[in-house]
């Protein structure tokens, strides 16, 4: 029999995954939509629903779900105290006004990578990136730039995960291996069609990757300034890094 403590801990867990779901997604999603999600009986999701409900976690409306109003001052307090968020965002803006275009900071979490802020341009753009939405740690420039920079053995984990196929999965390491000798990563549709980006790491103290900066354009608005926007976007990260190491 699991201990009372084991419990505890299974039933936090699966609170937090359906937090996690709700918050990946970004709009309301069906109680059908979440156990497909989260693996949960539909008892057990009413269940947790109903306790997430009662502390402002969640709202509900005809049948759909969406975060609650507890969930927003969590994430007003995450823009009030976060050491990353300030130290990038003014080199961000700089970055944004010379390019023209957007930039976004980004970090990952477990399997995703999820934008913490985004400077937009004004000129138009279509991407998946907008503050708080994320994508698989897998396809993009973002995802590649920071998957490149996980822990040995992070990496390695989610690399089995994506790429099963040995073979698949050194192409992918040769990969990662060569962002990290570059200093970047650059993609060009592989996460919204007609997308090019490019992403530089962060580092804090003693050089631990803690996120990137991402530059994101058209296709046809980047073709034949990729060189100067990457150098744009690496000297900006290595500004926001230097700010990052100081005590």
């Amino acid at each position: 029999m699991p201990t009372t403590e084991a419990q505890t801990t299974a039933t936090s867990d699966r609170v937090l995954q359906v937090l996690a779901v709700l918050a990946q997604h970004g709009r309301v999603l069906s109680a059908g939509e979440l156990m497909a999600h989260t693996g949960l009986a539909r008892s057990t999701l009413y269940r947790l629903l109903a306790r997430l409900k009662r502390w402002g976690f969640v709202v509900e409306n005809e049948g759909s779900y969406a975060p609650g109003p507890l969930s927003l001052q969590l994430a007003l307090g995450f823009d009030l105290s976060s050491h990353l968020v300030h130290q990038a965002r003014q080199e961000m803006i700089a970055l944004a006004r010379q390019s023209r275009e957007s930039v976004g900071l980004i970090v990952a979490v477990n399997d995703r990578a999820i934008c913490v802020e985004m400077v937009d341009s004004e000129q138009s753009l279509r991407c998946s990136f907008e503050k708080g939405r994320s994508v698989p740690l897998r396809a993009g420039a973002s995802a590649k730039c920071l998957l490149a920079h996980l822990p040995d053995t992070a990496r390695e984990a989610l690399l089995a995960i994506h790429y099963p196929q040995p073979t698949q999965r050194q192409a992918a390491e040769a990969e990662l291996a060569a962002i990290r000798q570059a200093g970047y990563a650059m993609t060009a549709g592989e996460v919204d069609p007609g997308v090019w980006g490019v992403s530089a790491p962060l580092f804090g103290p003693g050089r631990r990757a803690v996120g990137a900066i991402t530059l994101m354009a058209p296709v046809m608005r980047a073709e034949g300034q990729e060189s100067a926007l990457t150098d744009m976007t690496v000297v900006a990260a290595a500004r926001i890094s230097r700010g990052l190491a100081l005590p």
